[in-house]
């Protein structure tokens, strides 16, 4: 036998270990990657055109991370203030006969 069929024949332990996921870090990186679309030109544009502005997407956005952060009263006033300026945002809208948060 040569050393390439020993070979094939080894068996090696792959060490099935649980892979253990920091969700911490996990939601981080997504927020960083949902702070980072919602300052980029062509989804603010995007979101502009459907009457959506991007700056309170990133209020709310920061509202989130600091809800899954455990800082509730921060998240509870950054959500307050998305929450207000889209129903000021909105009514003024309904009340122009146009469609825009």
């Amino acid at each position: 036998m040569t050393n390439d069929e020993r070979d094939l024949e080894t068996t090696f332990d792959a060490g099935m270990e649980e892979v253990s996921l920091d969700p911490n870090r996990e939601l981080d990186a997504v927020l960083d990657d949902l702070e980072a679309l919602l300052k980029s030109g062509e989804v603010i544009g995007a979101l502009t055109s459907r009457g959506v502005n991007a700056s309170l997407a990133l209020v709310a956005a920061h509202a989130l991370r600091s809800y899954v952060k455990g800082k509730k009263a921060d998240a509870a006033e950054d959500f307050a203030t998305a929450a207000e300026e889209i129903r000021g945002r909105l009514a003024a809208d309904v009340g122009a006969g146009g469609r825009r948060a």
